[in-house]
């Protein structure tokens, strides 16, 4: 048992570690990174690079969302999308599988988030896909979340693929097609975000409507 929470620390402490390398690095100032890397847009393995980071990123509950501020100015909306959706989504799975390994304050603090209250009487692709499709909703809580409640990977892989793409193609698109630098008031404009909250309360008040009947034919 002593083992297991020195385990556990070390863990932490390995999270910590490598967020102060990534912001060392420049890895989570999304401005760095894109000037580092705008001269590579055209080599095939910038887009392997990308996801890579993205996936590190996700899988520890770091800023993995801010590489649209990286990806959208770089590629056109359909590439970009491929770029945010491949690495949030195995991001997502690896946050998964890793949240087994977090320590019992994480999981507390998890435990009492709405999502997880939610994602615990909701098992199924709608409740997910509402959570990623919301507008600036933490991806994390929603990885760590299904992780911790064994939640059916075939309801959490196509609700991020899906949810991602659809978000991320959004954003892009009024990033891409700016003419001048696009700040984050620019994205929080009501027609853009405007269509993602409402697509995300449609689909949680299915859910909500499809719980209210299960239980009545109970």
């Amino acid at each position: 048992m002593i083992k297991k929470h020195y385990k556990k620390i070390l863990i932490v402490a390995a999270l910590i570690t490598v967020g102060i390398l990534l912001d060392l690095a420049g890895l989570l100032d999304a401005e760095k990174m894109l000037n580092l890397v705008r001269g590579y847009a055209d080599q095939w393995w910038l887009v392997l690079i990308l996801i890579l980071l993205q996936i590190i990123l996700f899988t520890f509950a770091l800023a993995g969302s801010s590489f649209l501020w990286i990806v959208a100015p770089l590629y056109p909306p359909a590439m970009a999308t491929f770029i945010l959706a491949a690495g949030g989504t195995l991001g997502g799975v690896t946050a998964y599988l890793f949240s087994k390994r977090l320590t019992d304050d994480w999981i507390e603090k998890i435990e009492n988030s709405r999502t997880y209250k939610l994602l615990h009487k909701q098992d199924n692709f709608f409740a997910l896909f509402a959570l990623r499709v919301f507008p600036a909703f933490p991806h994390s809580l929603v990885n760590y979340s299904s992780g911790i409640l064994k939640v059916k990977l075939s309801h959490f892989i196509p609700a991020a693929i899906l949810g991602i793409s659809i978000k991320s193609y959004i954003y892009a698109r009024v990033i891409y097609n700016a003419t001048t630098s696009v700040s984050v008031e620019d994205l929080l404009n009501i027609s853009t975000y405007g269509p993602l909250i409402l697509l995300s309360l449609f689909t949680l008040a299915g859910v909500f409507i499809s719980y209210k009947f299960s239980k009545a034919d109970k």
